[in-house]
Order: C-alpha cells, then sequence, then structure tokens
C-alpha cells in the first residue's frame, strides 16, 4: 500500500471512471487499473463496483476511502504546516452546501481559491443538510453550511447567518406598500417543498407561531422547479432572497417581506471536532464568513450575520 494508490482511489471514487482520473492525473490509465487491482489484491476486497457507466465504490471501498481521504489530508497538513501563511497551499479541500446557498456562495468562493491557492482542488458538493451531516461525519466533506442549532456532538458548529424568508411571486404580481401579513397568505396558492424537508418545517413553524394558514397546492424538493412553477405565473413560494437576487434584479421574479414575525431560518458552518481541521478548510471557513458579511452589507443577503467581524 502507498500513497500513489491511495491517491487514485480517491480521484477514480470521486470521478466515477478510470478514464476521467487519468485525464485528472496525466497518468496512463492501464497504470491506474493497476494500481486499484494491486491495493484490491493486498487488501483482500473489491473496492469498486464496476459497470458500463463507471465505477463505483464497494462497502468496504468507501470504508478505505474513509481511511484514505484522513492520510492525505494530513500529509497536506505535514507540507501546510512548514509553509509560510503566505504561501500558496497545494491539497484538496471539500465543501458542502444546501442548493440555495450553493447558488449564492460558490462562484465568489471558486474565485477567492483560484487567486489564493490556484494549485489546490476545490469541491463543492450540493444537497440537503442531512445528507451533508452524514458526509461530514464520514469523512467524504471537509466542511459544510447547514440549517439549524445542534448538528450533533461529534461536529463544531458555528453560527453563519439567520436569513429571513420572503413571499417570492411572478414578476406581474402588483406593487405593494405593505408587509405581508397573516391573513393575506392564507388567501395565496402556495409552491413549497415536501413535509420534512428543513424549509417547509421552518415555514410550517413560523405558521403555528402566527396563526397563518397554508394553502399548499404544490410539494416539489426542486429550488429550480419551485422558481420555475412562480416564474409561469402559477403561484408563490417562500424562499430567501438572496439566491434569486439576479432574478429579482431583471424582473424574472417579484418579492414581498413579510410581517413581523417573520420566518428565519439559522445558517451553521460545521466542520467535524474528532479530526484536525485543515488549512485548506479554515481557509474556506474565513472565505464563507467574509463572503457572508459582504454579501448582507450590500443588501443582496437579508439576514442576520452571526459571525462578527475579525
Amino acid at each position: 500500500m502507498d500513497i500513489p494508490q491511495l491517491r487514485t482511489i480517491l480521484h477514480v471514487a470521486e470521478l466515477g471512471s478510470l478514464s476521467k482520473a487519468s485525464e485528472r492525473l496525466k497518468i496512463a490509465q492501464p497504470a491506474l487499473s493497476r494500481q486499484v487491482r494491486l491495493l484490491e489484491a493486498e487488501l483482500g476486497v473489491r473496492l469498486f463496483d464496476r459497470h458500463g457507466r463507471g465505477m463505483v465504490a464497494t462497502e468496504s471501498g468507501r470504508d478505505v476511502l474513509r481511511h484514505a481521504r484522513r492520510i492525505m489530508a494530513e500529509l497536506d497538513e505535514i507540507r501546510a504546516c512548514v509553509s509560510g501563511e503566505d504561501v500558496p497551499l497545494r491539497g484538496h479541500v471539500a465543501v458542502g452546501m444546501p442548493p440555495t446557498v450553493s447558488d449564492l456562495l460558490s462562484v465568489r468562493l471558486v474565485a477567492a481559491f483560484q487567486e489564493r491557492h490556484p494549485e489546490a482542488t476545490l469541491r463543492i458538493v450540493s444537497a440537503y443538510s442531512a445528507s451533508l451531516i452524514d458526509w461530514l461525519q464520514r469523512g467524504e466533506i471537509n466542511v459544510a453550511i447547514v440549517y439549524g442549532t445542534r448538528p450533533g456532538p461529534s461536529l463544531v458548529a458555528t453560527p453563519l447567518i439567520e436569513e429571513t424568508l420572503s413571499l417570492i411571486g411572478p414578476p406581474d404580481a402588483p406593487p405593494r406598500d405593505a408587509p405581508v401579513d397573516v391573513d393575506e397568505i392564507s388567501t395565496m396558492r402556495l409552491f413549497l417543498p415536501s413535509v420534512g424537508n428543513g424549509l417547509r418545517t421552518v415555514v410550517e413553524q413560523w405558521a403555528e407561531a402566527t396563526g397563518a394558514s397554508l394553502d399548499v397546492r404544490v410539494e416539489a424538493d426542486s429550488y429550480a422547479t419551485l422558481k420555475s412553477l412562480v416564474e409561469s405565473g402559477r403561484g408563490y413560494t417562500i424562499l430567501p432572497i438572496a439566491p434569486l437576487f439576479g432574478d429579482i434584479a431583471a424582473g424574472r421574479l417579484w418579492h414581498a417581506p413579510f410581517a413581523e414575525p417573520a420566518p428565519r431560518r439559522r445558517l451553521l458552518l460545521v466542520t467535524p471536532a474528532d479530526r484536525t481541521t485543515s488549512r485548506l478548510a479554515r481557509y474556506a471557513v474565513r472565505t464563507i464568513q467574509e463572503t457572508t458579511r459582504a454579501l448582507a452589507r450590500d443588501g443582496i443577503w437579508h439576514g442576520r450575520v452571526l459571525t462578527p467581524e475579525p
């Protein structure tokens, strides 16, 4: 077992095929295939299932990959600890975000990495909070942004922002001078995520606390689907403004605030408690915090920033 073998299986697992890993690593595909076979022979298990569309890690393979990620992260830290703070870092970091946050932060995060650490590889994973917490605990990602207040005892959580939700409507919705109250929302046809989704839970808790009645006609867990349905003029939804800022500015969507108390949800930055956070991961955390403060100052991200100024 050696470092090139571990590096190979990590890239094959991420990309799903030997050919794509070969292109990324600039190593001939037969050589990579041989590294995988040698490691499987040494461990006595099959690490990947091969099929027509590529390669998928087996259960044993996922266990090996979890340890391989930690080993490679420690190697990156050895290089980083002897480098100055201003020296660009190499290595890999994976950051998980909910879909609405990913649309807002991904471009800015990639731009920061390309400028500060151009030789590092950044992976951005878009999924809902429950999946992100699971992947974080298994070592598949290094940092996650999740909704909630207590993600679990094995994780370290830092509050990021408490965002305010708004009513989102079609572009031809009439202008208004006052916030939307609970009586008015009760008359509107709504499109919301399904029961159990974090955003749906926040909206239902707000409705129960304020006495609002929700007329939910369609459930869709895809944020893009909710946006398309509203844009078509078939109803309204309840979402944060930030990821829709461009659509609202371009006149493709309409928004209105809720009367207080408005629905709000809290975002946390989460890292594992049982292993060291790498310098690249810490850089990702700082960049996310700085970007959040900037977006809030510019009026793009509506809410109360929970991360203090450095």
